[in-house]
């Protein structure tokens, strides 16, 4: 039985997440250090400035607080179990994140996506 060496195991998942649309970004393209950061150091997993462009995108009718705050929920998973950390982020990109909306005195909950319904429609049945 011929072996699977990891990178043939992360070039096939890069391959296939392509194929469901996402984009692949070459690391040192956005390291600290190069012509582009996206992050001001390597300890930085999150991109945090993409992700909150996005869910302003997918959440247009909320306020720029509330995503915060759910960018900030997301911050928070931290876990010494990786698949607790997996499991939680899931959650949170399935079900979405809730965060508390307060108008004119009333406190409701208001949910926050981090992917559109077409996104999900187009992952599943594109």
């Amino acid at each position: 039985m011929e072996k699977i060496t990891e990178n043939e195991i992360e070039l096939f998942a890069i391959e296939l997440l392509e194929k469901l649309g996402y984009r692949y970004i070459y690391a040192p393209e956005i390291a600290p250090d190069s012509e582009n950061p996206m992050r001001s150091s390597f300890e930085e997993v999150i991109l945090k400035e993409k992700l909150l462009s996005s869910m302003i995108a997918i959440n247009p009718t909320l306020d720029y607080p509330l995503i915060e705050d759910a960018v900030k929920q997301i911050e928070r998973i931290h876990s010494t179990e990786l698949l607790t950390n997996n499991e939680s982020f899931h959650k949170l990109l399935t079900e979405g994140i809730k965060v508390d909306k307060t108008e004119e005195g009333i406190t409701r909950g208001e949910m926050v996506k981090q992917k559109s319904k077409q996104d999900w429609k187009m992952k599943l049945f594109g």
